[in-house]
């Protein structure tokens, strides 16, 4: 009979401990870092870092998952601001600033899981993100302040061409760059 009870509050840590550890080797060290040096950057035995993963497609696949869901949960609170009276086009402009930020400390961990096989994502949480972001699109749509042809899709076109490589200064130029391209606005002077 499996055990149902709830994991311990140390073993709650200690993944995530496990988890932005490797996030962090993997993005210094590529997907050849070694689960005995992420062990070390946990602070945790290697056994209690098996014992949550049993290979590293298992833990790259984790890191992968923590970041969808947290796409997921910014894009439903973007909704919830709306629904509340914020401007959609203030949200998709904060929810796209964001984005490329988490894509850029997670760029290292989604390469490593295209390498290992593990990007197989968690699609409840892909659901959710594109769920979310269709109704952020349709209030941007309402108010006039996004084209009429914007997808999901081309949003998520947008994500994989974040300038993940360059300073956080070139990344929000990117973003200054590419906004107009979804608003029904000009671009604002830059000078």
């Amino acid at each position: 009979m499996p055990d149902t009870r709830p994991p311990r509050a140390d073993a709650i840590r200690n993944r995530q401990k496990i988890i932005t550890a490797a996030r962090e080797q993997i993005t210094l060290h590529g997907p050849d870092a070694g689960m005995d040096e992420i062990a070390a950057a946990a602070g945790v035995a290697v056994g209690t870092l098996y014992r949550h993963f049993p290979n590293k497609t298992d833990l790259v696949a984790a890191i992968v998952a923590e970041y969808v869901a947290r796409v997921a949960e910014d894009a439903e609170a973007a909704c919830e601001r709306v629904a509340s009276g914020a401007r959609a086009l203030e949200e998709i402009t904060g929810f796209l600033a964001r984005a490329v930020e988490s894509t850029v400390s997670n760029h290292a961990a989604k390469a490593a899981a295209r390498a290992l096989g593990a990007d197989r994502g968690d699609t409840g949480a892909e659901d959710r993100s594109g769920a979310a972001l269709a109704r952020l699109i349709q209030a941007g749509q309402a108010d006039g302040d996004i084209h009429p042809d914007i997808t999901v899709g081309d949003f998520y076109l947008l994500f994989s061409a974040i300038p993940t490589d360059r300073s956080p200064a070139a990344r929000a130029r990117w973003l200054t760059l590419v906004l107009p391209g979804l608003t029904t606005h000009p671009r604002a002077s830059d000078g």
